[in-house]
């Protein structure tokens, strides 16, 4: 059975934005470090990055690796940045998170871990792809059956697919070793939809802004940086970015095409360990 979803009220012909934040691997102690970069501070630069733009959103999007430690403090530390962009939040777990401690401790009045928001002209679909105890993903044929269900039940919206793992390889080898196992399975099923627009995902520490060409027209497949380190594209061995954290706005608009921008934040705040041959 198809579960209810989470529904916001829209004027008509009026665009969907929404922020994701993604990978800020948050530690019980604000005073952690990954790989030299403080994760609870420049978490708390993006998002003052955001609250300080000129730029509006209406939701918040955060697509998994919440905690590095598994702790029920770092989820409670997260609600509680968080609540500077004064959004309601959707949130979806990562390889990193435990999805049990997500449940109970990603609490709040406006923090959601269900799978469907309507929201407009727009379906989003909050989709797991997580393996347990492993790093790398797998798209299970219950989050098939869910999109499936949930297009049937709204064949008149738009839709937009977001999850933590990379559907498509990034060509950096050691990255590539964690992707979503049943990828190209995943991109060829779900583009067979003519409401499915876009794919946003986590998961890979930095910047994707292709197209998929589909029997039904182009589908979007975005990638946004983490909150905290960024990994060096092209890169076979693990390697650390220089650039700074970020988030992606996204707009969705009523024809169902979609804007969207990627912003970091300024300045060379954050520095990673360059020396650093993992984690």
């Amino acid at each position: 059975m198809l579960k209810s979803a989470v529904n916001y009220t829209f004027e008509d012909n009026q665009s969907v934005r929404l922020i994701q934040i993604t990978d800020p691997h948050l530690f019980a102690d604000p005073e952690s470090q990954l790989l030299g970069v403080n994760t609870a501070k420049s978490l708390q630069a993006v998002l003052d990055t955001f609250v300080n733009s000129p730029e509006q959103a209406d939701l918040l999007i955060a697509s998994g690796d919440i905690s590095q430690d598994y702790s029920a403090t770092s989820y409670h530390n997260f609600v509680s940045q968080i609540a500077s962009v004064n959004l309601p939040c959707h949130y979806l777990p990562g390889n990193h998170d435990d999805p049990r401690m997500m449940a109970l401790h990603m609490q709040g009045k406006d923090v959601f871990g269900q799978q469907r928001i309507l929201a407009g002209n727009w379906q989003i679909l909050m989709l797991d792809s997580t393996v347990r105890g492993k790093p790398g993903g797998f798209m299970g044929e219950q989050q098939f059956l869910l999109i499936d269900a949930a297009i049937n039940a709204e064949p008149d919206k738009h839709v937009l697919l977001v999850m933590h793992h990379n559907p498509i390889l990034m060509q950096c080898g050691w990255l590539d070793q964690h992707c979503m196992a049943n990828g190209s399975e995943f991109v060829e099923r779900v583009s067979q939809y003519p409401q499915v627009k876009g794919l946003l995902w986590g998961h890979v520490h930095q910047q994707v802004n292709q197209q998929h060409a589909g029997p039904h027209g182009d589908v979007a497949l975005m990638a946004t940086p983490s909150t905290c380190i960024q990994f060096k594209p092209l890169s076979d061995h693990f390697a650390l970015d220089g650039v700074q954290p970020g988030y992606r706005l996204l707009e969705l608009l009523c024809d169902g095409s979609i804007r969207s921008e990627v912003y970091r934040v300024a300045g060379d705040h954050f520095t990673p360990d360059n020396e650093a041959s993992g984690y």
